[in-house]
């Protein structure tokens, strides 16, 4: 499936649960040799929510979050049940889903943590000005929406070699656990054009917690509206971070095809 070309492979594990080793889940994600993935997500049992989904990174290592995966697993379990609405189990707590009248997904994306040892950073500062810097960037915000983030408010995206500078800041010391980095450039009060650099992705088309984590620092550096369209390489995103500290974001989400992966 895919949420505006940030693409994922969903198992199902509820009826028969298994454990793909991080080997497993990299060969899977290989685009040349394998099936290829931003995310791989696996549908679990749940005894407090309708589903619980766990997240990998196409390198094989675990992610807190996906916003877009995330959207397009609901979408699954919705359609499956017919329930106008659903809650799903994550690492990042307990978030619900629904589909809208225009057939669009959303998803409330919880709570976002602006503590610095929450996103996590190296040491203790204002998580709204950290000193990372690279070429043509410096002074991110940053903040977790299960996963890392860091956003850098750029005049021009076109301006940037994200694919250069982008797994420079990934790995950055003051990202103990490495970042998901954002690149947004603020077209109106309502209106952000986005690229992301995902931990363990790279370059995607679209990142809905990448999304989130945007509209929730631009609000912070008072730059935008807390209701935002967020465009990405992929397509639009409709964000809202809500008076009660939620962030909601919808948008579409599509099957590419279904099949089976020897991992044996």
């Amino acid at each position: 499936m895919h949420g505006l070309g940030n693409d994922f492979v969903i198992l199902d594990a509820r009826a028969r649960p298994f454990d793909l080793p991080a080997p497993a889940i990299a060969a899977m994600g290989d685009r040349h040799r394998g099936v290829g993935f931003d995310q791989l997500i696996t549908i679990a049992p749940a005894t407090d929510a309708d589903i619980t989904l766990l997240f990998h990174n196409s390198d094989g290592t675990e992610a807190g979050a996906c916003g877009n995966g995330t959207r397009c697993a609901a979408s699954l379990i919705l359609a499956e049940t017919g329930k106008p609405r659903i809650t799903i189990r994550t690492a990042h707590g307990l978030l619900a889903a629904e589909t809208l009248p225009d057939g669009m997904v959303r998803v409330d994306m919880g709570k976002p943590r602006l503590e610095w040892d929450a996103v996590p950073l190296a040491r203790a500062m204002d998580t709204l000005h950290v000193p990372l810097a690279a070429e043509g960037v410096s002074d991110a915000a940053c903040c977790s929406m299960g996963n890392p983030h860091a956003t850098f408010f750029v005049e021009s995206l076109d301006a940037l070699d994200i694919a250069r500078i982008g797994p420079l800041l990934e790995h950055d010391p003051l990202l103990p656990q490495r970042g998901n980095i954002g690149f947004a450039q603020v077209l109106a009060p309502d209106h952000i054009r986005l690229t992301v650099w995902e931990r363990g992705a790279g370059l995607t088309l679209a990142c809905g917690s990448g999304a989130c984590a945007t509209v929730v620092n631009a609000v912070r550096r008072g730059l935008t509206n807390r209701a935002v369209t967020i465009t990405m390489p992929g397509g639009d995103l409709m964000l809202e971070w809500r008076a009660d500290d939620h962030v909601l974001m919808a948008g579409p989400v599509a099957t590419s095809f279904t099949g089976e992966f020897p991992v044996g």
